[in-house]
């Protein structure tokens, strides 16, 4: 082909764009920004399709029965003896339970990565156990050993202390397994740098390792809380679900069920579920709180 046929290569100085059809333009340097962009919307796409059937339409049901009766209905379904008893015990439970897994949680969390002592694997394999232990088994095994034929000598059965003890069996690995990483990535050459300019371990703990390890704390204890209000396998034994007494939220809504009032123990699960929403929007400002201050 003469030199006059051939199409410009340059033109005005500047590579000229290839013809079309040609190879070099098929491979536009756009196409793989173009993959990209439709893997991330085919990506998040599924993502939204998968949450909204597991999560935000079920959840969405439950509320929408709820207020099946009007809000009038749904009120009159919550302010039940049976039902407001049953609220009180389950968040005033839940809160005690989450407050004390906060510090042992924390404490334990400690322990595991900066100390060494005989038999630490066997207590980090006890720390999972309540994850891999069905919770109804959980239940017995707190009855056998807090019963009334307790090896222990100690009688927790029936009472709201044997609900509290189970809650917090259940939700310690919870702030265990939060703070623990957290832990374990700190720089200790800070904490060395700081000791050897004259902090005391007080002042060192306040001001260099609590502030790192805050937002896992209070991460830890939100789910602890969230676990805590809405346990039913570990609590349905120990509790002996007495009304207005032992009976837990969860309780009450499996008995509501079995008497045919779908719409009473669609509203206490209502509840239950506002109230776990407001507890982790409120850590997670705590936590965007404490980030501005650091």
């Amino acid at each position: 082909m003469a030199a006059a046929d051939r199409p410009a290569l340059v033109r005005d100085g500047r590579p000229a764009a290839p013809p079309a059809g040609s190879p070099e333009r098929s491979r536009s340097p756009r196409s793989p920004r173009l993959r990209r962009r439709v893997g991330l919307g085919l990506g998040l796409g599924t993502a939204t399709l998968y949450l909204s059937l597991v999560v935000l339409i079920p959840l969405a049901a439950v509320v929408w029965r709820s207020t099946e009766d009007g809000l009038a209905g749904f009120w009159a379904q919550v302010t039940t003896p049976e039902s407001a008893s049953a609220l009180r015990l389950t968040i005033g439970a839940s809160l005690l339970v989450a407050l004390v897994n906060l510090v042992m949680g924390t404490l334990i969390a400690w322990v595991l990565v900066r100390d060494d002592f005989p038999g630490k694997r066997v207590v980090e394999v006890l720390i999972d156990l309540p994850f891999a232990l069905p919770t109804i088994v959980a239940g017995l095994v707190l009855l056998a050993l807090y019963g009334p034929s307790s090896p222990l000598g100690v009688d927790l059965a029936y009472a709201r202390s044997g609900v509290v003890v189970a809650l917090l069996f259940v939700t310690l690995p919870f702030v265990v397994r939060t703070v623990q990483p957290v832990l374990l990535e700190l720089d200790r050459d800070m904490e060395e740098a700081a000791a050897s300019l004259g902090a005391g371990r007080g002042t060192i703990f306040r001001r260099i390792i609590l502030p790192s390890l805050l937002p896992a704390m209070l991460s830890g204890t939100a789910l602890a809380f969230a676990r805590s209000i809405s346990e039913f396998g570990s609590t349905v034994l120990i509790s002996g679900n007495i009304p207005f007494d032992t009976q837990v939220a969860a309780v009450s809504i499996f008995g509501q069920i079995e008497s045919d009032n779908v719409t009473g123990a669609a509203a206490v699960s209502t509840v239950l579920l506002l109230v776990a929403l407001l507890m982790l929007v409120a850590m997670d400002l705590l936590q965007r709180w404490g980030a501005r201050r650091d």
